[in-house]
């Protein structure tokens, strides 16, 4: 199953869940520092058991850093898997789990909707190894951006990185704006998107990382354009906390942030041959029933900067991209959306 969105509708799709998202914030923000439902601190104590979402077949910076024991006393309590980062960081915000990650451009929109969080770490991004490439079959008539007018685009979510690269791909190549809107994003299941494509049920699939090396394996495909392309490496996203946990919970914001820091590190030094190794460890002893064998095509998070840490580019290219778009209706400062306070690797960059 697949879901077609025209832009229009998109937008007042989005707005419409920003505001929900920012009211049901404030109404969190005066909880306990576990948020609706948690395990959380007796008084006097900080919460050390953390909730989140993780992803089918893959392994998060912070699942690698909690098997590493990079987390010190604390836990993850995984509660379920998403395919959308918006949907991560609105969780984390209303305190269905304690923290999430998207891309940066979708925590600047929830940010200037009211969202009471932070961005802290950036855990994936784009280089040679990791990047989205938007795919079209190798007899596809698709050769340009003006070719794409019209078409369905393949995507895991709408409003967050794979719609925006799309955007500013048709930008540098001279669509205008009425042209950029009858370019229709559609959602589709990562894992489903590959077969979407074959099967003609879209016209082009945006594909990353393990899923586009699996389908270039059996052939058959074109890259029209990708991420890496247009901006070459660069961190895309962040893991946010709630300001609340931050300040209930100083110690454990450190340790978690240190743990992810160190873990992306690792993940970049190891040989690859050992990482792909403990990822498919880790997806064994989690006990999910999920397929493994694509974590062979593991190659890197893609994070640029080291250990995570968040540089002002992260944010200030898509403030200006969102303020283009017509998108941000409240400017933003970059103090308000992100800290390297709890990065270690800080000092080493001259932050």
């Amino acid at each position: 199953m697949f879901c077609t969105i025209r832009r229009k509708s998109k937008a007042l799709t989005v707005a419409a869940a920003l505001a929900v998202t920012a009211l049901a914030a404030v109404a969190c923000g005066s909880g306990d520092s576990g948020g609706p439902g948690s395990s959380g601190p007796t008084a006097g104590a900080e919460q050390t058991e953390l909730r989140y979402q993780g992803s089918v077949g893959q392994v998060t910076p912070a699942e690698l850093a909690a098997d590493l024991g990079y987390l010190g006393p604390i836990t993850l309590k995984w509660i379920g898997n998403t395919i959308s980062g918006p949907q991560d960081i609105q969780a984390a915000t209303t305190g269905d789990t304690d923290f999430g990650g998207a891309f940066n451009g979708a925590i600047i929109k929830l940010v200037a909707a009211g969202a009471p969080i932070k961005a802290v770490v950036s855990y994936y991004g784009v280089d040679k190894d990791s990047y989205i490439g938007y795919f079209v079959p190798a007899n596809s008539s698709i050769s340009s951006a003006r070719d794409l007018i019209g078409k369905k685009i393949g995507m895991n979510t709408l409003g967050a990185h794979l719609e925006a690269i799309l955007d500013a791909y048709l930008k540098k190549q001279g669509l205008s704006a009425e042209d950029v809107k009858k370019v229709v994003p559609t959602v589709v299941p990562p894992v489903n998107t590959e077969q979407s494509l074959r099967a003609g049920q879209i016209d082009v699939a945006a594909l990353g990382g393990i899923l586009r090396d699996k389908a270039l394996e059996r052939g058959g495909l074109r890259q029209l354009f990708s991420d890496y392309d247009l901006f070459g490496t660069f961190s895309a996203g962040s893991l946010v906390l709630r300001n609340d946990f931050i300040k209930k919970n100083p110690t454990t914001a450190k340790q978690f942030v240190e743990g992810v820091a160190k873990a992306l590190e690792w993940a970049k030094t190891a040989p690859r041959a050992e990482v792909v190794a403990r990822f498919e460890q880790i997806i064994d002893k989690r006990g999910r029933q999920e397929d493994k064998s694509a974590i062979k095509f593991w190659k890197s998070y893609g994070v640029a900067g080291q250990g995570g840490r968040i540089q002002d580019a992260d944010f200030s290219r898509w403030i200006d991209f969102l303020r283009e778009r017509g998108e941000l209706k409240k400017d933003v400062s970059l103090t308000d959306l992100f800290t390297n306070e709890f990065n270690p690797f800080r000092a080493a960059t001259g932050s």
